[in-house]
């Protein structure tokens, strides 16, 4: 039998910072625009390595934010559509 490993979600923003050519500050950045705060001290303990003394795991609401975040830096902020009018 195939063992398949999964990705942590440390692994996946290391991933996407080195192939989006992230600095630890961008990434900051970023979160701050979904009003996510955070501290490149605190940023750093994900990019660590997992036997580290201070590794810490990444959960999924900052790396769900860090995603929504990626999408207005990389496109801007999402434009209002106009609402279709539900009598026509």
């Amino acid at each position: 039998m195939i063992k398949i490993d999964r990705m942590s979600n440390n692994d996946v923003i290391k991933k996407l910072r080195v192939a989006l050519k992230l600095k630890d500050s961008d990434i900051v950045e970023i979160l701050a625009l979904v009003d996510f705060r955070i501290t490149a001290t605190e940023l750093s303990a994900f990019f660590r390595a997992e036997d580290h003394p201070n590794f810490k795991p990444m959960g999924d609401q900052i790396l769900r934010n860090f995603l929504n975040g990626l999408i207005i830096y990389k496109r801007g902020v999402r434009e209002e559509r106009p609402k279709k009018d539900a009598a026509q």
